[in-house]
C-alpha cells in the first residue's frame, strides 16, 4: 500500500511528500518534481507515480480527489488525459 500525504512548513521551503513504496516497503519523502500526476476521464485512469529512490521499482497508485488536491497544490506535474472519441 502507497501512502501520500503533503506538508507545507515555510512558503519559500519546498514542498516534500511523504511516499511508501509497495515493493520494497520502504518510506520516503519525495519532491514534487518527483511525483506526476495524470488526471483522466475515470478513476482507472487518474493516478499519480513516481519512481521508488531506494529499489528503483516504477509505482503507480490511484488518486482520488484528496490527493489530487494534494499534488496539484504542492506544485506536482499534472498530465489531463483525454480520449479520442472520433465521431463519424
Amino acid at each position: 500500500m502507497s501512502v501520500i500525504s503533503g506538508t507545507v512548513s515555510v512558503a519559500s521551503a519546498p514542498v516534500l511528500f511523504k511516499a511508501a513504496c509497495p515493493e520494497c516497503r520502504a518510506r520516503f519523502e519525495l519532491s514534487a518534481g518527483s511525483l506526476r500526476l495524470a488526471i483522466g476521464a475515470s478513476r482507472r485512469t487518474t493516478f499519480y507515480s513516481f519512481t521508488c529512490p531506494e529499489c528503483g521499482s516504477a509505482v503507480r497508485k490511484p488518486a482520488g480527489e484528496r490527493i489530487i488536491e494534494l499534488l496539484t497544490g504542492g506544485g506536482v506535474r499534472t498530465l489531463r488525459l483525454h480520449s479520442t472519441v472520433r465521431t463519424p
